[in-house]
């Protein structure tokens, strides 16, 4: 089931009065209907794969068990390394290995080896990556000892299996989530109308802007042999603006509607494109794998406590492996490793910790001067890296950033659409930069909030794509 389907418009209102009804009973019993609802919801694209969500919310509940119960070093991190080979493992089979398979063959190849790979018509499952991620940071903080295990396996499961953030993230830390599901929630009609704010948002930006966008980034991606340099430009302007409305969209649908059931979700994205480096776009971006692959990946490396050359190595595997986890292509590798590339003069600056406190532009209308070409230069690095993202192949980002160099335009084409509906957003988000989402408004006239609530509406309805396009992040 997507956000933007008839079924998901059924079954959300049911799924909320069911939920209040039961609010009143014991908390077993509401979170067993959590987990109910959170199957149906996933199951109704293929109820098969419950099997794997099933397996991981086993796997780790009786891990974080069992952690809690042993001292030994030895005890504790056999538990831990079960976890890790069950979650990678899964993980691993469905999303990489028709992947390695065909990069060992190409490899043989090139030595003069002949080799067939050997590959299955494997089903990639919606939201693997990020509920095994989910259950897997649970066993390693309880391994860290950074948190206790529960006992409530009602309320695990339903920590794992949540399901406004379980296909798509964000990619909660049980230290936040879990806690909630031990207390009894409250119906607050101030916290409803805010979700409801974020969800008229998040559909704004995912039916109205990524769906009309994603026509003409397909055209462009899949004919770019045909167009100069400029219209290929554009495309990849547009897939920016694509890629960031359909995901943060769902972050903020996601974070709405737990506010609905009095939950607090993380916010995942904060005007990223507003960012002045690189470091600054990915405090931004995406922001709870960001800080997943920082607590697990790159800490563990050594983090920034080891002399610079190591600090490197540690910045480049964590964003190669965070590319790799986007997907089983090489354009993922290669756009991981150049957001690695990019971070790397801010190793040699001092204001890095700055990054999440400082707004573009703070208290002003417009940016400086200063501000004005580091926006810009962030943002074009950002276009760069994101061709190898779109692209199939590494060959045709290849080509197709070849082609916007060396392929002059013939004229300005005409893509009056697109380029307002970015202008629009870029308007509304600048304007709303310091708030926790662009449509929150409590603090003006309420005759204003309506017109603005009207409008948007008027133009999901009167502009919306309607076809159940998916996520691009279900592909994750």
């Amino acid at each position: 089931m997507i956000f933007n389907s008839i079924e998901f418009i059924i079954f959300l209102p049911i799924s909320w009065l069911i939920f209040w009804y039961l609010n009143g009973k014991s908390l077993r019993i509401r979170n067993l209907f959590l987990i109910a609802a959170s199957y149906l919801f996933y199951g109704w694209w293929d109820w098969r794969f419950l099997s794997l969500i099933i397996v991981s919310s086993v796997v780790d509940y009786m891990v974080g068990i069992g952690l809690e119960r042993y001292e030994s070093k030895r005890s504790r991190k056999i538990l831990l390394i079960i976890s890790l080979l069950v979650n990678l493992g899964i993980l691993g089979f469905f999303k990489y290995f028709n992947f390695f398979a065909d990069s060992f063959a190409v490899m043989m190849q090139k030595v003069g080896w002949q080799v067939d790979p050997f590959t299955l018509r494997i089903i990639l499952p919606v939201g693997i990556s990020f509920y095994t991620f989910q259950t897997l940071s649970y066993s390693i903080d309880i391994y860290r000892k950074k948190l206790n295990a529960t006992h409530d396996i009602f309320a695990f499961f339903a920590f794992v299996s949540f399901f406004p953030q379980l296909v798509a993230g964000p990619i909660e830390r049980a230290k936040s989530l879990l806690p909630q599901f031990f207390e009894r929630r409250n119906f607050d009609l101030e916290r409803s109308k805010d979700g409801l704010r974020q969800i008229l948002w998040g559909f704004f930006k995912k039916v109205v802007i990524a769906d009309q966008l994603a026509f003409y980034v397909n055209d462009i991606f899949l004919n770019y042999q045909a167009y100069d340099g400029l219209v290929l430009f554009f495309g990849v302007l547009f897939f920016a603006f694509q890629i960031y409305c359909d995901f943060s969209g769902y972050s903020d649908i996601a974070i709405g509607t737990a506010k609905l059931f009095d939950f607090d979700l993380m916010q995942n994205f904060n005007y990223p494109y507003f960012s002045r480096n690189i470091g600054e776009f990915w405090h931004r971006w995406h922001i709870s794998l960001s800080s997943w692959f920082r607590d697990y990946v790159y800490i563990p490396l050594g983090g920034s406590y080891v002399p610079k050359g190591r600090q490197i190595f540690n910045i480049l595997v964590t964003f190669t492996v965070s590319g790799l986890w986007h997907g089983a292509n090489w354009t993922f590798v290669i756009w991981g490793f150049l957001n690695g590339l990019y971070y790397i003069p801010l190793m040699f600056t001092k204001k890095r910790g700055k990054l999440d406190t400082e707004t573009a532009a703070e208290n002003r209308l417009l940016p400086s001067l200063d501000e004005s070409w580091k926006l810009l230069l962030t943002f074009l690095f950002t276009l760069l890296a994101w061709v190898f993202f779109r692209a199939d192949s590494v060959g045709q980002a290849w080509e197709y950033l070849g082609r916007i160099f060396t392929v002059p335009a013939s004229s300005f084409p005409g893509y009056k659409t697109p380029l307002l509906l970015i202008a629009v957003l870029v308007s509304i988000e600048w304007v709303q930069r310091t708030k926790r989402f662009a449509l929150d408004i409590v603090n003006v006239a309420i005759a204003y909030r309506w017109i603005v609530y009207t409008a948007i509406l008027v133009a999901i309805l009167l502009f919306g794509k309607f076809e159940k396009q998916a996520f691009i992040y279900f592909q994750f």
